[in-house]
């Protein structure tokens, strides 16, 4: 008779995050009402393109003057009650974490990153049927073309093919919007990065 083993957490499949992970204004990273503030938005999509309504999205970004250190604050908790207090409202943390919602749609409140180059903010991807988390890029190319190599130079970008490219690009759209659709595989998957 052969032992059951039970499955050890990296072996399961989530998600487990509903209870503690998403914190409120998770996404509201630009002090409210800033003038500079843009809105990075999207769905994140499976292998057949249907939309994933339970993922979780964490985000990380220079600060517009290109500084890396973000202000402490994204998850304050008040030291009294020990309930959440959140952000304070008016300093830049670069910190972001957002559930997507029943119709797979996520979106981020933020302030254009001062990233040398052709800036970006880091996209870490934690849904169902993903043992491990997945690690991307959303960049904000100002109507550029991402097929062209007009871009400026990314070390990244420069060393993909141009349709690869392309997934990694956040379409600029009105009123300050950003699109960045994440697609977990298939046709048009969104590159992702391995680090070691």
């Amino acid at each position: 008779m052969t032992e059951r083993l039970l499955p050890t957490p990296s072996h399961t499949i989530g998600p487990f995050y509903g209870h503690a992970l998403p914190f409120p204004d998770g996404g509201q990273v630009a002090p409210q009402g800033h003038p500079e503030a843009i809105t990075l938005h999207g769905y994140v999509l499976d292998g057949a393109g249907e939309v994933i309504p339970d993922a979780l999205l964490d985000f990380w970004q220079a600060a517009p003057d290109g500084s890396l250190k973000g202000a402490p604050g994204s998850m304050r908790r008040d030291p009294s009650t020990g309930g959440f207090l959140g952000r304070s409202g008016v300093d830049f943390t670069g910190f972001g974490r957002v559930a997507t919602d029943a119709d797979g749609r996520y979106a981020l409140h933020t302030l254009p990153p001062g990233n040398a180059g052709l800036p970006y903010i880091s996209v870490c991807v934690f849904a169902r049927g993903l043992v491990h988390h997945l690690f991307t890029r959303a960049y904000l190319a100002d109507g550029a073309d991402p097929l062209l190599d007009s871009l400026p130079a990314d070390p990244l970008l420069d060393s993909l093919p141009a349709d690869r490219r392309a997934t990694l690009i956040a379409a600029e759209g009105t009123n300050r919007t950003y699109r960045f659709d994440i697609r977990l595989q298939g046709e048009g998957e969104t590159v992702f990065l391995e680090f070691q």
